[in-house]
């Protein structure tokens, strides 16, 4: 009997004190406050669960760094790309563009944070849809004589992925050295029958950070989210859009129209994706690749391309700051007449929430295009907790009805540009694998710029009165929703 007694009073003992240490871990370990009292009270107020899910989920992995992005730190080549970048950047600073000069902190900031050079004489073509980005991925990759590099969150065993995976295939014969990455989770559909078809063609194929079924959970957390495409050092496609049927809008009945943004690049601003690539290559494949001139040409071998200034911004469990985060909050804060924000998540967190409505309080012209058609009621509740306060500030909030909305773009003063995998959210501020694409061109934000205004015809815009007198239940629901959004 006294033996029963005791083992419930010591269980409850070492649950406390596992409990203490935990805490005392969250506080240490979680920077952002919100999400240190997320999971605190998670901890406290949902018994072993709470303590489970911080494990699974909580664990700060930028801190701890799931991998380190350090390729080229004791390579001569290395060595030689770095004085590239900055004397590059110097030149392209020298030759005063009206652009560059009135977003210039924004530049340095990106150099000085990542050493992410701002490349000059880029091509840039954005491409609205998966109906037009694959034909001109198709056309590209079957030009490749050197080298292909890509990377995916979702590339699916479907017409659209097999279709590309021929091409892959073709070229891996012809000698062209193919290297594919993709996320395990997202990528689920091709981990055996697809993936054993391309290695056995001889392309060399890893996925970026494998499940396995023990840590499933906490490596499902961190998602490799780019979409990158490198073909011989010289082209390269960021953006939104996987490789996946869904994103091809072919007119079939009953398929969901998919609102989408891609950017095709060609000239040397190529050259800090195909670093990031080879980065994540290298803590995927644990391969060694021969770093030469085909892999990073030198920057006065590019052929004058275009007039487009081209920077590239990354962020991740791998890097010492938010990075994105860092370079949407600069374009707003340099912003002086308009900011034009697309995202299919919109979960800002409190320094971009402060940041519009400080712009929009300063009488700049603020409009957010959101989904009207969401695949998640829990994400999409705890984004509408945000919209009060924006409404409130003056913040236009349009929600898209034609289909769904998942670009993720962003265009201020008809100058700057940003396309690429990263929504508005803070997981892809602090948890995803996610990359950007910086362009400094009037020419390309004015056709972001007319292309959202064009999907606005699409959409309703909230009316502030009418969503100040939604029923307080929604509204209960939406800020319950927001309490847990630092834990999505």
């Amino acid at each position: 009997m006294t033996m029963q007694m005791e083992q419930p009073l010591s269980f409850r003992i070492l649950y406390l004190v596992i409990l203490f240490i935990v805490c005392m871990r969250i506080i240490y370990d979680t920077r952002n406050t919100t999400k240190t009292l997320a999971y605190l009270l998670f901890a406290l107020f949902v018994p072993y669960a709470g303590i489970l899910f911080y494990f699974i989920f909580g664990i700060n992995y930028r801190k701890r760094k799931i991998y380190n992005r350090k390729l080229l730190d004791n390579d001569a080549l290395g060595a030689r790309l770095k004085r590239d970048v900055y004397r590059y950047t110097k030149q392209t600073f020298n030759e005063n563009d009206a652009v560059v000069q009135n977003n210039r902190e924004l530049a340095y900031m990106l150099l000085n944070d990542s050493r992410s050079p701002l490349t000059a004489h880029n091509a840039v073509e954005i491409l609205v849809n998966g109906e037009k980005k694959f034909p001109e991925v198709i056309k590209a990759l079957q030009g490749a004589k050197n080298h292909i590099h890509i990377e995916y969150y979702i590339y699916d065993d479907d017409e659209t992925g097999r279709l590309i995976e021929q091409i892959l295939v073709q070229k891996a014969r012809e000698g062209v050295k193919v290297r594919f990455i993709y996320d395990d989770f997202g990528s689920r559909s091709i981990r055996k029958k697809m993936h054993r078809r391309m290695l056995d063609a001889g392309i060399e194929i890893f996925p970026f950070y494998k499940i396995f079924f023990i840590p499933f959970a906490n490596r499902i957390n961190y998602r490799n989210h780019r979409k990158i495409i490198v073909v011989d050092g010289q082209t390269a496609f960021i953006g939104g859009i996987n490789v996946s049927d869904r994103y091809v809008n072919d007119g079939k009945p009953g398929k969901l129209y998919w609102r989408d943004t891609h950017m095709r690049i060609d000239g040397p601003g190529v050259q800090y994706l195909q670093y990031l690539f080879l980065a994540d290559w290298h803590f995927c494949s644990d391969l060694e690749v021969p770093l030469d001139e085909t892999l990073f040409p030198p920057y006065r071998t590019y052929t004058l391309r275009d007039d487009k200034i081209v920077q590239i911004v990354a962020s991740g469990p791998d890097s010492e700051t938010p990075s994105i985060l860092f370079s949407v909050l600069k374009a707003i804060n340099l912003a002086r007449q308009e900011i034009l924000i697309t995202t299919p998540y919109f979960i800002p967190g409190e320094s971009l929430t402060n940041a519009l409505i400080t712009a929009s309080l300063s009488g700049i012209s603020v409009k957010i295009l959101v989904p009207g058609i969401s695949d998640s009621i829990f994400v999409n509740a705890a984004a509408r907790s945000y919209y009060t306060e924006l409404l409130d500030a003056g913040v236009e909030i349009y929600r898209y009805r034609k289909g769904f909305l998942h670009s993720k773009t962003m265009v201020t003063d008809r100058e700057i540009s940003i396309v690429g995998t990263a929504n508005m959210d803070l997981r892809s501020f602090d948890l995803n694998f996610e990359v950007n694409a910086v362009v400094y061109n009037k020419d390309i934000a004015e056709k972001l710029k007319d292309i959202f205004y064009s999907d606005l015809k699409d959409a309703e815009k909230i009316d502030p009165e009418r969503w100040a007198n939604r029923p307080v239940l929604v509204e209960m629901l939406e800020k319950t929703a927001r309490l847990l959004s630092p834990l999505l």
